[in-house]
């Protein structure tokens, strides 16, 4: 029997609707305008006096920035303040997430203590002084009057909310990042915090800086003893000590293999995929051969460190070869690889600067948009946090946000860290929501579990689901094995995720060698989410979405009773999309399953860490055209993506669940209550967590997979009763059975 591979053009049969009707709902509200007067006046008196004891070089353009935080009842884009902050001619330039226990509660049953939004606005001095009065004159029922009670308080923010805890008592070199306020000049702004941090005693390193959305990342160098004065400047978001480069090395040094290894009797199975690792470079002496498409050295006034070379070697070999076999032939590589060398000498001294220098080198390689696979296991030997998205992974996400790279990223071997202090979290930029954050598992075999130094969520909402997923890293008890420096067959056994996200990318560019551009990078992100194994005794913060299963046929074929079927496409902002789900036309028999992944790509607001991507799909699951409300017009929905799925109590009752990047879920029906079934997805678009018109279309893929074990012939019926559906065939000639 041939083999049946995935089935296409999926987005063929989406077309789009009107927006359902919604009937009009009832608020319950903690606050009125009086009361709210009454407490939060005195508030902004006392802000307002803070701000006017800055030094005048302290204030960018005679500007400070102060708390706006909301009460938990409102976390919802809707809710958004606009009227109130162009009444008092205020605006937002950041915000995060922060941790209060209301004054009052909207509803009995709301949690004493809630994660809500805290807005960081900025206006001119005078403007915050005017506040106060504006505030008294309100009107009862307008717009701003309503905005106005839904605030739970109002602060300056003053140089402790600035500092972050000190990692080193000794670092001199600190990372700061300055807000950018609307339609500001980033080089006068620049200009003004270097005045005010030389009158500190700082220095700015004028070699380094990254922007990304509206925040400037600059390093810094002084006395830890004068940075509550450096830290009044009123554009300062965040100043920490400069995290040092995770290690190269690997969690525990790679040792010999007494057996060897026999190289692939075949060259790469496809050229045609563009796949890129940024490492330790590779040593002078080594067996890649052909299987090296280009050596780049992003600094070639650099010299190699053999330590780093050895791990670029090793990452490079998980890649093409996958974890070998002592003994055994290492498997066929799917396509040769480019290396970027982005460590080096200068990253092994001692110098506080390489963490911006490597992603200077690093956001090189992706700006080149030369690759649809990169390859990343280092990073900031940083922690996630949750009120601020650091330099990392905010460049890294805004590239990504076209969806046209497929990038892994290790998650970091801190996973056995100080649970209490958060020590053992994903580590920066793993928390990327358009990159692919991946942790490794103990085990190659069945019976797997996550690595017991493989780093674990949660992630920075959204993308509270990390790590994405698990890839056999190596472990004591069985060790990865990668080809050893030198022109022998050597091998080196190792573990760390810096091999796990490899060799899940390995995977990604299998498919993509075997079905050739047929599937795009989003796809595939999507297909390695839809195909993981799970395990029901690990805990989803520590495994994500489950391994990747070492099998590649098993994410790219279907066996009888089963067809999994891929939608690519664009969804334009503020329109609804229905996609429907195609079921045979002959009436099915028994249970069936569906399972369902979502993917798309978002641009970023890095200042906004509580709205952090701009692009989220509110997904609604009609399962039978025939059942319905009367005088509706549209089927009945049924929950299929839980809202309440790895979120907190108060996140649930907000429309946070709509901005994770991926959705993946699976249910079981009776065929009999399934008659067209369709998945409605509406995209939400906003910017600065404001409600937005003006946003660009976003690229989604969608897969779906159909088991009915009483239909065998599944598959055959599906694109019989499709036309518009199409097989996927390999673009090569090699059977299955040969990879």
């Amino acid at each position: 029997m041939a083999t049946r591979y995935l089935i296409g053009k999926g987005e063929r049969l989406t077309y789009p609707i009107e927006a359902p009707r919604r009937e009009p709902g009832t608020k319950a509200h903690p606050y009125d305008l009086a009361s709210n007067q009454a407490v939060l006046i005195p508030q902004i008196e006392a802000a307002s006096r803070n701000f006017e004891a800055l030094p005048a070089s302290a204030c960018y353009e005679d500007m400070a920035v102060a708390k706006f935080t909301l009460h938990p009842a409102y976390l919802a884009k809707s809710y958004f303040p606009r009227e109130l902050l162009r009444t008092v001619e205020l605006e937002t330039v950041g915000s995060r997430t922060q941790r209060v226990r209301p004054r009052g509660l909207a509803v009995a049953s709301a949690a004493a203590e809630a994660d809500t939004t805290q807005l960081l606005v900025a206006g001119k001095r005078a403007a915050l002084a005017r506040f106060a009065v504006l505030a008294r004159e309100l009107e009862e029922g307008s717009k701003p009057a309503m905005q106005f009670a839904q605030i739970e308080s109002f602060s300056a923010m003053d140089a402790s909310d600035r500092i972050r805890p000190a990692a080193s008592r000794g670092a001199t070199v600190f990372e700061v990042g300055l807000h950018v306020p609307m339609d500001a000049s980033t080089r006068r702004l620049r200009a003004q915090f270097d005045e005010f941090a030389s009158m500190c005693e700082f220095e700015v390193n004028a070699s380094f800086e990254f922007e990304a959305g509206r925040l400037l990342f600059l390093p810094v160098e002084g006395e830890r003893t004068n940075l509550r004065r450096l830290a009044q400047f009123s554009m300062m978001r965040v100043v920490r000590d400069m995290p040092k480069l995770r290690s190269a090395r690997p969690m525990t040094r790679a040792v010999a293999v007494p057996q060897g290894f026999r190289m692939p009797d075949a060259p790469p199975l496809s050229r045609e995929p563009k796949v890129a690792v940024l490492d330790g470079g590779l040593p002078e002496d080594h067996l890649l051969g052909d299987h090296l498409r280009r050596y780049h050295e992003s600094d070639p006034d650099a010299a190699p460190v053999a330590d780093y070379a050895a791990h670029g070697l090793g990452v490079t070999s998980a890649l093409l070869f996958g974890a070998i076999e002592p003994g055994g032939r290492a498997e066929r590589a799917y396509a040769p690889v480019d290396h970027h060398r982005v460590l080096d000498t200068l990253s092994d001294g001692e110098s506080a600067y390489d963490l911006y220098r490597t992603l200077g080198h690093v956001e090189a390689v992706l700006l080149s948009r030369s690759y649809q696979f990169i390859n990343l296991s280092l990073g900031p030997e940083l922690c996630v946090e949750d009120s601020d998205v650091h330099a990392w992974t905010a460049v890294i996400d805004n590239i990504l946000s076209d969806g046209e790279t497929l990038m892994t990223v290790a998650v970091g071997n801190n996973g056995q860290g100080d649970a209490t202090e958060g020590l053992n979290r994903i580590q920066v930029p793993a928390d990327s929501v358009n990159a692919l954050s991946v942790g490794a598992a103990d085990r190659s075999s069945d019976g797997w579990s996550k690595a017991a130094y493989s780093a674990i969520g949660p992630g920075r909402s959204p993308g509270r689901r990390k790590p994405d997923l698990l890839a056999f890293g190596g472990s004591p008890r069985e060790l990865f094995h990668i080809a050893a420096p030198g022109l022998q067959l050597a091998l080196a056994g190792a573990q760390g995720t810096s091999f796990a996200a490899p060799l899940a990318l390995r995977s990604a560019v299998g498919i993509r060698a075997i079905l050739g551009n047929e599937v795009s990078p989003l796809a595939i992100k999507a297909l390695l989410v839809h195909g993981c194994e799970t395990h029901e005794l690990e805990d989803a913060a520590h495994v994500g979405w489950g391994r990747v299963p070492a099998d590649l046929d098993s994410l790219i074929t279907c066996g009888e009773g089963v067809a999994r079927i891929i939608y690519q496409g664009e969804l334009r902002p503020g329109k609804f999309l229905r996609a429907p789900v195609p079921l045979p036309i002959a009436a099915m028999q028994g249970r069936v399953e569906l399972t369902a992944t979502f993917c798309y790509a978002s641009a970023v607001d890095p200042q906004d860490a509580s709205a952090y991507t701009k692009a989220g799909l509110g997904i609604t699951f009609r399962p039978n055209v025939d059942k319905r409300k009367p005088d509706s017009q549209n089927a009945t929905s049924a929950t299929f993506f839980p809202a309440n799925q790895w979120r907190t109590e108060e996140e649930q009752r907000a429309d946070l669940h709509k901005w994770e990047t991926v959705l993946h879920a699976s249910k079981r029906f009776l065929a009999s209550s399934l008659k067209q079934s369709v998945f409605d997805v509406h995209y939400n678009a906003r910017d600065a967590g404001a409600p937005t018109s003006g946003a660009d279309r976003i690229r989604y893929a969608l897969v779906l997979t159909l088991r009915a074990p009483r239909h065998a012939d599944l598959y055959d019926q599906i694109l019989q009763s499709h036309i518009d559906l199409q097989a996927l065939e390999p673009v090569i000639s090699l059977p299955l059975s040969s990879w």
